[in-house]
């Protein structure tokens, strides 16, 4: 007798490849879009990230949604050019916010990367002179960590938000073994219309997303402390393969 499949739930879009390699282990992974992120349509703002784009700096991304506001033809800052931000000194989150900060100004921008926000603070105190000025370049959904123990060492930090945050929550009638969260705002758009029936088991990506769920359920949270959709992803998937061949 066959075994039936598990089916997951994934609150964000999925490469394709990951969702093939779990049904090669007998997974359903499905994916819903629980929010969406939309650039800051603001000419003043998009002047300012031009402007910004001259000029030496810090810059701090933990988001390759904040990247695609301000790069050549996103909303913000059309026309920022391959040649904006070339004397940037460019701190991020590792993962595809690493990636796509190579790909958009080069590894050599890179002047420290982390896997998660104190992390990063810490590379960012820890390399940068305490009267200089750290652009952190976010969505208005953003985390206080950073910025605050950047704060508290002393820097200056100037938040420019970029892109916003909108939920986008749907009902879900299939009951699943597992549920995957990336941010608080996915959580919040999920619960809205959802809970989480008896025995599923919740994933998150960081303690900031665990905390939000456990706010709206009492079921148990695993965490991944990692960046990146697909480790998230792939803890749940060997979660429920190992199980599956008890």
């Amino acid at each position: 007798m066959a075994t039936p499949p598990i089916y997951l739930l994934s609150t964000a879009a999925l490469p394709q490849e990951l969702v093939e390699e779990a049904a090669q282990k007998g997974i359903v992974l499905e994916t819903g879009a629980f929010i969406r992120t939309e650039p800051v349509a603001d000419e003043a703002l998009g002047t300012r990230i031009r402007e910004l784009g001259r000029q030496p700096l810090v810059a701090v991304f933990t988001s390759t949604n904040a990247l695609e506001a301000i790069g050549d033809g996103g909303a913000v800052a059309e026309g920022f050019g391959a040649r904006g931000g070339r004397d940037w000194r460019i701190f991020c989150t590792s993962g595809a916010t690493r990636q796509l900060v190579a790909e958009r100004f080069g590894a050599d921008a890179i002047a420290g990367t982390a896997e998660s926000a104190a992390g990063l603070a810490a590379q960012i105190i820890r390399v940068v002179s305490g009267d200089a000025a750290v652009y952190f370049f976010c969505g208005d959904q953003r985390r206080d960590e950073l910025p605050d123990l950047l704060k508290e060492a002393g820097l200056t930090v100037h938040e420019v938000m970029v892109y916003r945050t909108l939920l986008t929550p749907q009902k879900i009638d299939r009951d699943h073994a597992g549920i995957a969260f990336f941010s608080p705002s996915a959580v919040e758009s999920y619960f809205s219309l959802n809970t989480a029936a008896e025995g599923v088991v919740l994933y998150a990506i960081g303690r900031t997303t665990a905390a939000a769920i456990q706010a709206r359920s009492s079921r148990s949270v695993i965490i991944s402390d990692r960046p990146g959709k697909d480790a998230l992803i792939r803890i749940m998937i060997d979660h429920f393969q190992t199980n599956n061949k008890k």
